[in-house]
């Protein structure tokens, strides 16, 4: 938390080690709670924080613990969700780099409420370097009886595994990912059924993001109460901001849930680049609908945004400079979008793939009038219509584009077809 000693992205030399994170007081949380409470009081006090999941979604991480069912006749899984694929975040890569015992102490509070004996981070493949530090914390964690067959000498077992992807976007999405990790190809699944009741391996299974996790706990360190105290009534503690683009100070920046855009971008990130102003945000990565300039005065929160027709997701905000053509970035989203997508559903596979098309054909001065009608029909057909949210993660930026800077990209359009 941003005033209490330890914090999810610790700034010391070496805060990555075993001896560095004990001197932190690391581990003392797991340690007394599986001593002094029942799984289902860790459950509860989860859920009294307030903890929205840090991923994307934001769905409270103990409601969405207490759907995997209590019978312990069949094995339980936890994943934590490292793919980290969203363009413009890069907040699980600090944490799992400089602090990967909070995320194993999180692990650990996490089996022990649910009744996991078994859990998976699965890192994306580019981040070779993080899935070899991630492997060493848990070696770390081992020799000391912080994981294995006796967690804390309480009888409790849990293995804790790395599983590397192999660069795909889609497996950040959460039944994608579990194909994965099974060897398969990474296709969304139909839901329902949920990964709670039938997920890795058709057992019941934990899905969450490495921030949501790493915040778990702290909430054991200083209380419930603090936690909720940090960020709002109805989100507890801190988020970590992305920030990136043109900005004066790009950067990672935890603050409080609730601390608004425009705190965030001129406050602590500098303000424009110099020479720049600003002409659009992105709030929450590429999936999230793009801001305009006179919207930053909002509470960075899932509801604030939310009013605005835009999402917190995983709270990287990009700043596109007054110097950039809207055109180029649409381009870029829609190439984007258009490679990621994995093709099992057709709005998707064809409007990426047609959006992205005529994007390069307006910015190469080929634009003809009705391509923007067009570029809106087709996004509209993907939104709410896929197996998994690809589909809106795609549209969304490319609609919010086209109608918040229409003007411009017909203005393009003309001018590139004189």
């Amino acid at each position: 938390m941003a005033d209490a000693k330890e914090t999810l992205i610790p700034a010391e030399e070496n805060s990555f080690r075993l001896e560095a994170y004990l001197a932190r007081g690391g581990y003392e949380a797991a340690r007394k709670t599986l001593l002094s409470m029942q799984p289902g009081q860790v459950m509860d006090e989860v859920k009294k924080a307030n903890l929205r999941g840090r991923g994307g979604a934001g769905f409270p991480a103990g409601s969405k613990w207490a759907f995997v069912p209590k019978a312990d006749d069949q094995p339980k899984y936890l994943c934590v969700n490292a793919d980290e694929g969203e363009p413009g975040t890069f907040k699980d890569r600090a944490i799992m780099t400089r602090n990967p015992h909070l995320l194993l102490e999180g692990i650990v509070l996490t089996c022990y409420a649910v009744g996991i004996h078994t859990a998976v981070i699965y890192v994306r493949g580019e981040y070779e370097s993080i899935a070899r530090r991630l492997e060493q914390a848990i070696g770390e964690a081992g020799l000391k009886g912080f994981l294995g067959a006796d967690v804390f000498g309480t009888g409790f077992g849990l293995e804790v595994y790395v599983h590397r992807g192999a660069g795909a976007y889609i497996c950040g999405e959460e039944t994608a990912l579990l194909e994965s990790v099974e060897g398969k190809r990474g296709w969304p699944r139909l839901r329902p059924p949920f990964p709670a009741s039938i997920g890795l391996f058709r057992a019941p299974t934990v899905i969450n993001n490495v921030e949501t996790i790493a915040n778990v706990p702290l909430i054991f360190r200083y209380g419930a109460e603090a936690f909720v105290a940090q960020g709002l009534p109805r989100d507890g503690g801190t988020r970590v901001f992305g920030v990136s683009g043109a900005v004066k100070k790009p950067g990672l920046y935890e603050l409080p849930v609730g601390t608004s855009l425009r705190k965030i971008i001129y406050d602590w990130a500098g303000g424009p680049a110099e020479g720049q102003g600003i002409k659009a945000i992105v709030p929450g990565g590429l999936s999230a609908p793009f801001l305009t300039p006179d919207e930053i005065d909002v509470p960075m929160d899932y509801e604030s945004l939310a009013h605005i027709k835009s999402m917190l997701g995983s709270a990287a905000v990009i700043v596109i400079g007054d110097r950039t053509p809207i055109i180029d970035v649409l381009r870029i989203v829609a190439r984007f979008y258009a490679h990621e997508s994995c093709g099992q559903c057709t709005p998707c596979r064809v409007g990426t793939t047609w959006i992205s098309k005529t994007a390069d054909r307006i910015a190469a001065g080929g634009g003809v009038p009705g391509d923007l009608d067009l570029i809106r029909r087709l996004a509209e057909g993907m939104k709410g219509k896929t197996l998994c949210p690809m589909g809106d993660a795609a549209a969304f930026p490319v609609l919010s584009m086209v109608g918040k800077f229409g003007r411009e990209l017909e203005e393009t359009i003309s001018r590139r077809a004189e």
